[in-house]
């Protein structure tokens, strides 16, 4: 089989070798409340910063490798006018700050500053006009370090999801408690002025009741949350949640603590409650695989925006909007953190809500949907039957699946009429387990559309939500191209795309891709750390993902590898040999170990073996070697937060889509869609959810590989190389544009959604 990846377009890119660090000095400081991902920040910054020529330097204490602090003289003139003199000292103009708004704020004024400092230095006779000349502009870049993803303007800041995982572990380890206690929990998270980590946490957990600062409960709360509690109970629920944020208030501007919770529930329902509160578990552990690419991608955009940067450039924060990173005004994104404060302060909470960005408005949004418990003779009655299947392997789906009718066993349990009613009460706690509780099967609809149809008649479905990997793409293709023959698939049809491969077209990312993530990024740390006590020795993982390979790639940025090899970037016993001597000389530094991950298809000849026995023989008398096949334990465990969140989002407006299209197709007492536009994939493209016809996606698809012709994650790779100290060319077509930050959202469309 011939090794050639999909033809070329012609090459249009920006490349950043015109951007030289030479004659540059670049400090890079943490300040403030430590975050987990930091290391790696500051890791991909220093890196990127010598991979460049420029000269980079530490600021210690400014819990991070290297100290984080929050300094009182920093705040006085006299401090600043110090700090100053350090750098001109060591013409250091360009400052990476990795901290919060407060770490952010003061910098900025630094900045703002300087030249009045740099004047008065030059009074005391300390620095000459030479040095006032060489030093006349400071640059600043920050990237935002905080748990508690309270910065206006970033979708994600560092820190974020790590903490989430430390809390979901603690919720996950609760409920199993609950199997033999009928108990309540009232968790506490942190959160003094943000209510994301509760929002999303209670999102992620089906929890039954979250109170957060942006948005207090109406008054009366105290009644509806035990009547709540009191119905799920009588409906055998053996397990109440409530989680609250450390600074979450009632409409009187009252705290709301996690002990008045249980004093209410235990004198009002007479519950066995106990209270957890979190606490500075939140910010330990290591951190996710989320946070160590978003701090890599980030760590490398900062110096990148600092190379760029001229005269008229204001200091800027780098963010994340969907999956792009963007250069944001630093003051811009403070100024609407602060308002988000005085909008509570006046409680205008509503406002507080929207200012805090699309990304918490939309949690708060779904979670108010699927929090809102009724009976299921109070739910609206429809003449609508939904039914919701799924596809493929197992990838943490089962937050999606949440109303009507349930096909077990995918395209399989479709023909053979394997479909059951569901009800509200029968989904719950799905969000927490792992694979699919649906089951699923590969099976493809082609063979048996026959009696698809027949079973969609019989059942009077009326809708059809897919959620799975690439066959699942494929059977809805199949199914859209049979309406001609079949009327009973003339209705709405939508897929979620779900798959540890991360390979269907029309989506950045797939539900399941982050868990397996998390699971190589874990073992590859477990796999290092079995090396600390053995000198140079080099490990060859293989990862799943079939010919994408996505997981390998990421995988690897997040792990610090050496090189991946995967099939989408053809390679060959040269470059084999060239990765050898790489780690040949790494070996005569302070690193005595490697780490090498191979997409199990990225070459039909090269396997694990064949790299294993190269490795070895090239690498006699300098380092051994070791090889580890992860295979299925990649598609195992509980799901991410992320994907527990992704999922339910997702879901969520899949489902807002088929309530709006089956009204529109209905029409004569019937439902009736055959349009393109009425059979679509919803996936993350960039910015925003986008629902796409699976019929245009046939383009963009290398039907014979199982993979989107073009992928987003393809521009990682050299930033990958670039961290593993390879020289290689870093397209930046995407950098560069400092954007503003934007107060009036545009509607949104049927084609998109935000996230």
């Amino acid at each position: 089989m011939a090794n050639n990846a999909p033809p070329k377009r012609q090459d249009t890119r920006k490349f950043f070798e015109n951007l030289s660090g030479d004659g540059k000095s670049i400090a890079v400081l943490t300040s403030g409340g430590d975050a987990q991902g930091m290391n790696a920040a500051v890791r991909a910054a220093v890196r990127m910063g010598l991979y460049v020529g420029a000269k980079v330097y530490f600021i210690h204490e400014g819990g991070t490798v290297i100290g984080s602090a929050r300094c009182k003289e920093f705040r006085t003139h006299e401090g600043r006018l110090r700090a100053a003199l350090n750098l001109v000292q060591r013409e250091i103009t360009n400052i990476c700050v990795i901290g919060g708004d407060g770490s952010l704020t003061g910098a900025n004024l630094f900045r703002e500053e300087w030249s009045g400092l740099l004047q008065e230095l030059k009074q005391q006779g300390t620095i000459d006009d030479e040095a006032v000349r060489n030093n006349s502009i400071l640059h600043i870049v920050g990237m935002v370090g905080s748990i508690d993803n309270d910065f206006c303007g970033t979708d994600m800041t560092i820190g974020t999801d790590s903490a989430l995982h430390r809390i979901i572990e603690v919720v996950d380890a609760i409920m199993t408690t609950a199997q033999s206690h009928q108990r309540t929990f009232v968790l506490e998270v942190m959160g003094r002025h943000c209510g994301y980590l509760a929002l999303v946490s209670a999102l992620a957990c089906g929890a039954d009741w979250v109170f957060i600062p942006e948005m207090p409960p109406e008054d009366g709360w105290e009644d509806s949350m035990c009547q709540k509690l009191s119905e799920n109970r009588a409906d055998k629920k053996r397990l109440n949640i409530m989680i609250v944020a450390e600074g979450a208030i009632d409409r009187h501007n009252k705290a709301i603590t996690a002990d008045n919770i249980k004093e209410l529930v235990v004198s009002r329902l007479g519950f066995d409650t106990r209270v957890t509160i979190l606490g500075h578990v939140q910010r330990g552990g290591t951190p996710s695989a989320f946070d160590r690419i978003l701090a890599s991608r980030m760590g490398v955009e900062a110096v990148l925006a600092l190379l760029e940067a001229s005269a008229d450039t204001p200091a800027c924060v780098v963010s994340l909007v969907g999956n792009q990173a963007v250069r944001l005004p630093l003051m811009e994104c403070v100024q609407m953190t602060q308002e988000v404060q005085k909008a509570m302060d006046e409680k205008k909470f509503e406002e507080a809500v929207r200012l805090r960005g699309r990304s918490f408005e939309n949690n708060l949004v779904t979670y108010r949907l699927l929090s809102s418990r009724k009976a299921d003779s109070e739910l609206p009655t429809s003449n609508f039957n939904v039914a919701v299947l799924n596809v493929g392997a197992p990838a943490g789906m089962n937050a999606a699946g949440h109303r009507m009718f349930a096909v077990s066993d995918g395209f399989e349990g479709l023909y053979k009429g394997k479909i059951k009613e569901i009800t509200w009460g029968d989904v719950g706690g799905w969000t927490g387990q792992g694979g699919s509780l649906l089951g699923t099967k590969r099976t493809l609809p082609g063979k048996h559309l026959d009696k698809i149809a027949e079973q969609m008649k019989l059942h009077k479905i009326n809708a059809l939500m897919v959620i799975g990997g690439f066959e699942a793409y494929m059977g809805l293709l199949e199914l859209a191209k049979a309406r001609d023959a079949h009327e009973a698939l003339c209705v709405p049809m939508i897929m979620v795309p779900a798959t540890v491969s991360n390979n269907i077209p029309g989506s950045d990312l797939s539900i399941g891709s982050d868990t397996a993530l998390n699971a190589i990024t874990h073992t590859c740390d477990r796999i290092k750390q079995s090396a600390s006590g053995t000198k140079r020795r080099v490990f060859i993982i293989e990862t799943m993902g079939g010919y994408c390979g996505y997981l390998a790639t990421v995988g690897g940025l997040a792990a610090g590898a050496d090189s991946v090899y995967i099939y989408e970037e053809p390679f060959d016993i040269r470059d084999l040999q060239a990765n050898v001597e790489h780690l040949t000389e790494k070996m005569k530094t302070s690193i005595q170990r490697g780490i090498v991950l191979r997409n199990e298809n990225c070459n039909e000849n090269f396997s694990t073996d064949f790299m294993y026995q190269l490795y070895s023989e090239e690498g006699r008398g300098v380092f051994d070697c070791r090889k580890n096949i992860l295979g299925h334990m990649q598609q195992g465990g509980a799901p991410s937060p992320f994907d527990r969140n992704f999922s339910t989002k997702i879901a969520a407006k899949a489902m807002q889509w088929i309530t709006r299209s089956l009204k529109e197709s209905f029409k004569g007492g019937r439902v009736f869609a055959n349009s393109e536009d009425t059979a679509c994939l919803l996936g993350m493209r960039r910015r925003a959810l986008v629902f796409q016809p699976v019929s245009h996606l046939q383009e963009e698809t290398d039907f014979v590989h199982r993979i989107p012709k073009e992928q987003w994650w393809l521009k990682l790779r050299p930033l990958m190389k670039i961290l593993a100290k390879y020289k290689t060319s870093y397209d930046v077509s995407d950098s560069g544009q400092l954007e503003h930050v934007s107060r009036v959202r545009p509607k949104e469309s049927h084609t998109s959604a935000a996230i």
